[in-house]
């Protein structure tokens, strides 16, 4: 009797020791985790990897930490180990739908940083097998594709992030269209090129690298009359890189016997751009070359009067004045020059 009353202690006292001390236990575990992610956070990636090495001694089936920890020793430029640890997690058992998903996506980062494509793609496209309408799977798909030049891909993948995030990007779209011209192009494709061209106009008008790409399609073809209307089109949608345009519009007009066009040309630049500094110059040099010395001075004083930091307008005008100026001016152009060029190399 006494014997069976024991182990009747015995047993109560085993129940209530497992029940009390596992919530302990869990307790434990999560605070050492919490600890690890409040050192992701600072940016203190080795002692979050000692945080969760921790986690994952106590606790195997820890699977956030796992990922958390191949996260990190991708981030730490190793990807191999990072892809082994994510690996090791899809032989796990019963794995809800979102630890699936964080596995695939951890997959696709440690691909892509190993410079495996492919796989990279394969696992973004796991993802959207889960979850069709994930938008990081779609970002990193149009990432790749961009990566890989599959610019059809690109401009159908883009589509798809522009309806989920109910954000329309023409621009976008036009883009990978002009870039899958240009393989045309360098297939020997020419008619599909510019179809594909034109189609990115009535896309986005307004973009207008398709205009450039329309500009040297004619060019090639010796139609230098539309060559020279879409390349005016880039420089004024696109003024930052107007430039590239610039000589191929005076070459054009020069063949054409219209070379007093090109002061036109470069005042519709100006009206549309009026700090367009490498324009001004391009005009004061084509007004100094008709001995408008005057005239081209004058231009140049107007750019400064918008923007005396200008070193490049400052030069211009040294340029210019070298003719007409006295010494003691000469001299305090360069002066300025030298406090602008001083300043900015401080």
């Amino acid at each position: 009797m006494i014997y069976i009353i024991g182990s009747i202690i015995v047993l109560v006292g085993t129940v209530f020791l497992f029940y009390y001390f596992k919530p302990q236990k869990k307790e434990r575990i999560e605070s050492i985790y919490t600890k690890a992610l409040n050192a992701m956070i600072r940016g203190d990636s080795r002692t979050a990897l000692t945080h969760l090495r921790d986690v994952v001694k106590q606790d195997t089936d820890h699977i956030d930490a796992y990922l958390q920890m191949g996260n990190i020793l991708r981030r730490e430029e190793n990807p191999l180990a990072a892809k082994k640890i994510h690996q090791s997690l899809m032989v796990r058992p019963n794995l809800s739908k979102q630890i699936l998903l964080d596995i695939h996506m951890a997959l696709a980062l440690d691909f892509e940083l190993l410079g495996d494509l492919a796989k990279a793609q394969n696992e973004a496209e796991l993802v959207l097998k889960i979850d069709k309408k994930n938008l990081w799977a779609n970002e990193f798909l149009l990432t790749v594709f961009e990566k890989q030049k599959k610019w059809d891909k690109a401009a159908i993948v883009s589509k798809t992030v522009q309806r989920i995030k109910q954000h329309k990007d023409n621009h976008q779209v036009a883009k990978f269209l002009v870039f899958q011209g240009m393989d045309k192009i360098d297939k020997g494709q020419e008619s599909e090129a510019l179809s594909i061209f034109n189609k990115a106009v009535k896309i986005a008008p307004d973009y207008g690298l398709s205009y450039l790409r329309l500009g040297d399609y004619y060019s090639d073809k010796r139609d230098l009359t539309k060559a020279i209307e879409n390349w005016e089109k880039f420089a004024i949608y696109d003024p930052k890189d107007s430039h590239k345009v610039y000589s191929k519009i005076e070459s054009a007009l020069f063949d054409l016997g219209r070379f007093s066009e090109v002061e036109k040309f470069y005042e519709r630049i100006l009206d549309n751009d009026p700090l367009n500094l490498t324009a001004l110059a391009k005009l004061a040099n084509v007004l100094e070359e008709k001995g408008d010395h005057r005239d081209a001075l004058n231009l140049v004083d107007e750019a400064l009067s918008k923007n005396d930091l200008s070193v490049h307008a400052h030069l211009m005008k040294l340029k210019l004045s070298l003719q007409v100026s006295k010494p003691h001016e000469l001299s305090n152009y360069i002066d300025k020059i030298i406090q602008l060029l001083t300043t900015n190399k401080e």
